[in-house]
């Protein structure tokens, strides 16, 4: 191998190393998402795996369970996309624009 290869798959290697990093960072930090002023909140590592679900008593009603159910989904999509943002952050930082091309 020429000089500028070696320099290549060492610059790949180093990169690839910060990206193992940055993914068991991200494994291990957790954002909250929430719907209905807090009613429903969901926690999401930084890698979109839904971790926890908190749902405050008042956003019980037995008459109206249609309404619970919209608001865990937008608490999941809320967190969902904070756990997007914080990954593209992380992955950004390396070197790599858009967090890997949108693959993470």
């Amino acid at each position: 191998m020429n000089r500028q290869m070696k320099q290549m798959m060492a610059q790949a290697q180093k990169m690839q190393k910060k990206m193992v990093k940055a993914q068991e960072e991200l494994a291990n930090e957790k954002v909250e998402g929430s719907a209905g002023g807090g009613f429903v909140k969901v926690t999401v590592t930084g890698q979109s795996d839904i971790v926890g679900i908190k749902i405050s008593p008042e956003a019980v009603d037995p008459d109206d369970v249609e309404m619970l159910e919209d608001l865990v989904i937008a608490a999941i999509q809320d967190g969902v996309q904070k756990a997007k943002a914080l990954s593209e952050k992380k992955m950004g930082g390396i070197g790599v624009p858009g967090g890997l091309g949108g693959l993470m």
